[in-house]
């Protein structure tokens, strides 16, 4: 247990400052967009008003509601303290509309969209990997090709040609949007029908892209263990071959592991400009708004939930690591 003391203690340490750090730059690149948005919603608000004073008075109670009236550090110190109780203050694209609301209703969508599509891609993708690996002749002549061709296109290229083809050429899939336009969301069959039509080109557009990256990672580390002094010795003394790969592709599959934690974590980052393509109502859509209009109350609501969800996952996958994986705790005594 102290081996594991010793390794957790600096976990935490690492995952403290790491935080600090992260709600500083969450707190202080957003604000140093371009832009006044203030002025946008007092422009919005006073038209018609042609006194220059009134103008003035109706910016200066949006700045002070704001509050972006105050010093610099009176701002991050307020942003913690409310942050903390959930609340992100008010959007200024949507205003008055609350951060959090916002971010409630997409987060669901992005949820139900990219971890489903994330987890299906992982397990086709190292499935495919391994047989890659070990069957080798058709597997990794036909589908290795394959596999690095889908995994060297980017989620917005892969998006753009889904939706051109199925979208547009065949007119087989909705091109844009989580339902129709003229339905208003409700648990009736023809709302549900929509939105599972509309979950298609997002969805898989996700997974050929994990599939090809899994498989070819998966692949490599396979072929790497296959190849390594453990496999040749156990193989000389008479060890059964189905014994062995077991083994092998469970020592294939940690990098593996550290794959799908950081993707599960990270889907409200990367494959977000899938939702941006598909005007998917998740939260890349949502972070493409805010970042067009200046918002950043909402930016920083969002780029810190990344950054949580990130910094939970990859702490999580070290202390699975650390129990699955006895070099860890040996290494703490060395």
């Amino acid at each position: 247990m102290k081996g594991y003391r010793k390794y957790f203690g600096k976990k935490i340490i690492w995952l403290i400052i790491t935080f600090i750090a992260a709600v500083l730059l969450n707190f202080i690149l957003p604000r140093l967009l371009p832009g006044d948005p203030v002025a946008v919603i007092t422009a919005r608000t006073a038209q018609g008003v042609s006194e220059a004073s009134a103008v003035k008075q109706i910016y200066e109670d949006y700045a002070s509601k704001f509050g972006i009236n105050k010093p610099m550090h009176v701002q991050f110190f307020s942003y913690c303290k409310n942050a903390l109780k959930g609340d992100f203050g008010l959007s200024f694209s949507q205003y008055p509309r609350p951060v959090s609301d916002i971010i409630h209703d997409a987060i669901w969508w992005t949820i139900c969209l990219q971890f489903p599509a994330i987890v299906i891609g992982w397990f086709i993708g190292n499935f495919l990997g391994v047989l890659a690996a070990y069957i080798r002749k058709g597997f990794d002549k036909i589908l290795m090709p394959i596999f690095l061709f889908f995994s060297s296109i980017p989620a917005f290229g892969m998006a753009i040609i889904l939706l051109v083809i199925f979208g547009i050429h065949f007119k087989i899939a909705p091109t844009s949007g989580g339902y129709g336009f003229d339905l208003i969301p409700s648990f009736s069959f023809k709302f549900i029908g929509s939105v599972i039509s509309h979950y298609h080109l997002p969805f898989w557009s996700i997974v050929l892209i994990s599939i090809g990256a899994q498989a070819v990672g998966m692949r490599s580390m396979s072929i790497y263990e296959l190849n390594a002094d453990y496999v040749k010795y156990s193989r000389f003394m008479g060890i059964c071959d189905r014994k062995i790969v077991g083994y092998v592709f469970r020592n294939a599959m940690l990098p593996q592991i550290t794959g799908l934690a950081l993707s599960v974590g990270t889907m409200v980052g990367g494959a977000l400009v899938s939702e941006i393509v598909f005007s998917y109502p998740g939260l890349g859509t949502v972070i493409y708004q805010a970042v067009t209009m200046s918002d950043y109350p909402l930016l920083s609501a969002t780029t810190l939930i990344i950054t949580i969800m990130v910094l939970i996952v990859s702490f999580g996958i070290d202390i699975i690591y650390a129990f699955i994986d006895p070099r860890i705790k040996a290494a703490q005594f060395d």
